[in-house]
């Protein structure tokens, strides 16, 4: 599952950024997941309680880690619509976890409900990324 492997990213960017602004304990980390991503929040924050573990230079309890998920909107290049991932119903299984892994991919499944084009943009909604870092110097 991809989730380990973000989880870990996020602990690794985490530590290095507490790093270079002197941190010497992380008391908050605020996480941003663009719905796109499609992760399994369980998942994710097992993965950070455990990954975290790996790592005893720099405490960060899971605990302090705020996860948000920023809501998705895709907008059509063509006629300018905008619509959210569910509000397609006719993605099968193996398409929504293609695009689960690699979000890209959902110009090769998706077509603008209003005029039925690939060529559209995902406006808000996609990757993960640190909002902020909080800590004790």
């Amino acid at each position: 599952m991809h989730e380990w492997a973000l989880a870990e990213a996020v602990i690794v960017a985490a530590r290095q950024e507490a790093k270079k602004q002197n941190i010497k304990q992380i008391t908050k980390v605020q996480v941003k997941i663009g719905e796109l991503q499609q992760i399994d929040l369980d998942v994710f924050k097992f993965a950070l309680e455990n990954i975290q573990k790996i790592y005893d230079d720099l405490p960060l309890d899971e605990n302090i880690i705020d996860l948000e998920v920023e809501s998705n909107i895709l907008k059509c290049k063509v006629c300018g619509k905008e619509w959210e991932l569910q509000d397609l119903t006719h993605l099968k299984e193996d398409e929504s976890e293609a695009i689960h892994f690699i979000p890209e991919t959902a110009h090769a499944f998706m077509r603008c409900p209003g005029c039925g084009t690939p060529d559209f943009e995902i406006v808000k909604g996609r990757g993960v990324w640190i909002q902020s870092i909080e800590g004790v110097l």
